[in-house]
């Protein structure tokens, strides 16, 4: 009983775990229109203060920014951190 009570409450913690992860394309609208990571918001990175708290304002969120070079990405990454976001990551590039 404590192995299946132990199991279920991993699970839970998985879920929750997935529940807080977030793709933002930090790309402009158009570029984001081209083609994009499934799943992943749309916030061109000039954008991302005014617009973060319509995806997250959970400060603990998992969350993955790219855009075509990383570039911009990185700018969001500083701005995100400025505002209290801890575990933001600038995962580079995407290329068409």
């Amino acid at each position: 009983m404590k192995k299946i009570a132990l199991l279920m409450s991993m699970l839970w913690v998985f879920t929750a775990q997935a529940e807080t992860e977030y793709w933002i394309d930090a790309r402009t609208g158009s570029e984001y229109s081209s083609g994009h990571v499934e799943g992943a918001h749309n916030i061109p990175y000039d954008e991302i203060a005014e617009k973060i708290a319509s995806v997250t304002t959970d400060k603990n969120a998992n969350i993955h920014l790219y855009c075509r070079s990383g570039n911009r990405s990185g700018k969001a990454l500083k701005v995100l951190q400025e505002m209290g976001y801890t575990n933001a990551h600038n995962d580079g590039g995407i290329s068409d």
